[in-house]
């Protein structure tokens, strides 16, 4: 009882004015003196002040490099700007030199004999096959990628996804067809650029081939033929090829 009486006889003498602890600065003229007399002999240190005006400027460069970024960030999220992904998507691939691209027009139709014999033609000249639409029609894919891998296919006796496939690119264009008057197959025609870019992304004016060979032929045939009727310069890179093997 007794600490208890004295803990709250203090409290009550802790109302008690406090002497300021603040050095009296205030009207002492003397100390103000002596004060900036110390501030003006201060040795001069440039190299601390060079190394401290460095620091300030790398940080301001962090923080105006993290602010812009924080800010990238913001209108990306907020779709004002595409994403680095997106960004890289868009990116242009380096112009290719314009050339003649060996195009056979076929069916499905056709005997796989004669398919197969193509495609490994066309393998050899860097050529495309192209069809005008997809067995059992455009909703089923199945039956398409069946005809193709049995084309491509090295050993016609292979299954399942191990077989080793030509390396011929196979394309399902009715527009190309529609372009070149394509009446019958087999048919072969040297379209200028690149027949496998996606119809839907081609317009009614793109490249087309000057001449359009029609027979039942093997691809050298069908290249003497389109020589003979002016297009010598189209296909000499494919002869080349065909001859170089």
């Amino acid at each position: 009882m007794a600490r208890i009486k004295g803990t709250v006889a203090k409290a009550k003498d802790s109302t008690r004015a406090v002497p300021d602890p603040k050095i009296p600065i205030e009207g002492n003229e003397a100390v103000k003196r002596r004060a900036f007399q110390g501030l003006k002999t201060r040795a001069a240190q440039p190299a601390m002040e060079a190394r401290a005006r460095a620091a300030a400027k790398a940080g301001e460069a962090r923080l105006a490099t993290e602010r812009e970024a924080q800010a990238k960030r913001l209108r990306q999220a907020f779709g004002l700007e595409p994403s680095e992904t997106e960004a890289l998507a868009h990116v242009g691939l380096p112009p290719t030199p314009k050339g003649f691209v060996p195009v056979i027009f076929a069916s499905s139709s056709m005997p796989m004999a004669t398919l197969r014999a193509y495609a490994a033609q066309l393998a050899r000249v860097r050529g495309v096959l192209a069809f005008r639409g997809m067995p059992g029609g455009l909703r089923k894919v199945g039956p398409m990628a069946k005809l193709t891998a049995e084309i491509l296919r090295l050993d016609p006796g292979c299954e399942g996804p191990d077989c080793v496939m030509r390396d011929v690119q196979v394309i399902v264009d009715p527009i190309v067809f529609r372009q070149h008057g394509i009446a019958r197959v087999p048919a072969l025609a040297m379209i200028p650029g690149d027949p496998t870019q996606a119809y839907c992304e081609r317009d009614a004016e793109s490249p087309r081939a000057r001449y359009v060979v029609y027979g039942d032929s093997a691809l050298p045939g069908l290249l003497d033929e389109y020589a003979r009727l002016g297009g010598r310069d189209e296909v000499r890179d494919a002869q080349a090829l065909l001859a170089s093997r």
